[in-house]
């Protein structure tokens, strides 16, 4: 069971070191053209879709499913004036990891969902996890052009990448030792995570990823969205 657990969650771990390779990859061997902006910020709205399909899908209705009204409600208000203080802190410092912070309330939530899924329906865990790493892609993808323009290094942002990789893991175990007999506790995280993801979304997020006179992007995120509604259909 263990080794099991730790496979499948370095899995859906390692794409975001996965998705930074790529995203580097694809800024420094790719021309500055019309092409490559319109590419990338598809790709934005893409993961957009994904996160808020992960937020609507998987931790609200969890949330919904285990808490009461009054618990819910501040919850998810805590979350979101968290991170509303949290992104005003960095405003002022001049940094922009919306796309990172976003990345990591969804991912560390669903990595411990995960652990804790493990002891109870084995498939369900593994095709969780499978799902939670084709989001990570996009999302690091996008999340290391945000980290570049806010003044890291190429090789600080891809360590932060590869030690970001290891939370899978580390969230999953956590699942499965601590939180399998504590759904309450688990959905307190994920409904705090969820006003957090929110927030981020409308305030950051999707506002970076349009384009003036260009409709098309918006179709990235209704395709995330859409990637998100098939896994959630499958398991």
């Amino acid at each position: 069971m263990l080794t099991s657990i730790i496979l499948y969650s370095g899995f859906a771990g390692i794409t975001v070191f996965i998705g930074g390779l790529l995203a580097n990859s694809f800024n420094h061997h790719i021309k500055e053209t019309p092409v490559k902006y319109e590419i990338t910020h598809t790709l934005m709205s893409f993961g957009a879709g994904i996160i808020l399909s992960a937020l609507a899908l998987v931790l609200v209705p969890k949330g919904m499913e285990e808490l009461g009204l009054f618990p819910l409600v501040l919850t998810f208000l805590a979350g979101a004036i968290a991170f509303m203080l949290l992104d005003q802190y960095l405003a002022k410092k001049g940094g922009q990891i919306a796309t990172l912070l976003a990345m990591m309330m969804d991912f560390i939530p669903e990595s411990i969902a995960l652990g804790a899924v493990f002891a109870a329906d084995y498939d369900t865990a593994a095709l969780l996890a499978v799902i939670i790493g084709l989001q990570n892609l996009p999302e690091a993808f996008n999340s290391y052009r945000d980290l570049v323009q806010s003044g890291f290094s190429t090789k600080k942002t891809l360590t932060i990448f590869f030690g970001l990789s290891f939370f899978g893991i580390i969230g999953a175990m956590i699942g499965h030792f601590f939180l399998t007999d504590s759904p309450q506790l688990t959905s307190y995280l994920m409904t705090f995570a969820s006003g957090g993801i929110l927030y981020l979304l409308i305030q950051d997020i999707i506002p970076e990823s349009k384009m003036e006179k260009n409709y098309l992007t918006s179709l990235g995120a209704i395709l995330g969205f859409l990637v998100g509604i098939i896994g959630e259909k499958i398991i």
